[in-house]
């Protein structure tokens, strides 16, 4: 637990000028799937702060936000919070609902 506090969400795609929008695609678990396939699109959005939007096939999607206090990132809309769990090295899943998505990430 206490290396989630630790937890510092930058994804593989950091970089660039403020208000840059960054694509890639990532493995999810979406509407209670048991199996994860790379077919889920996140996008970064950096400005004043840096959000991330994470795209299914179907349509739908969730918003993150980057914190920086240690938990990672937080669900940025909606009323369903977000679990952060590290997964391996370089590797975090975020959990939001039935949808679990995998993401690379630098872990202090």
């Amino acid at each position: 637990m206490k290396r989630l506090a630790a937890l510092l969400f930058l994804l593989a795609a950091c970089g660039g000028p403020p208000a840059t929008k960054v694509e890639e695609r990532i493995e999810c678990a979406v509407d209670g799937a048991a199996d994860f396939e790379r077919v889920c699109v996140v996008e970064r959005t950096a400005g004043r702060e840096i959000l991330f939007t994470l795209r299914s096939p179907s349509g739908g999607f969730r918003r993150l936000a980057a914190t920086r206090d240690g938990r990672g990132v937080t669900a940025a809309d909606g009323a369903e919070p977000a679990t952060v769990t590290i997964v391996g090295p370089g590797l975090i899943e975020v959990a939001i609902g039935a949808d679990r998505y995998r993401l690379p990430a630098r872990v202090r």
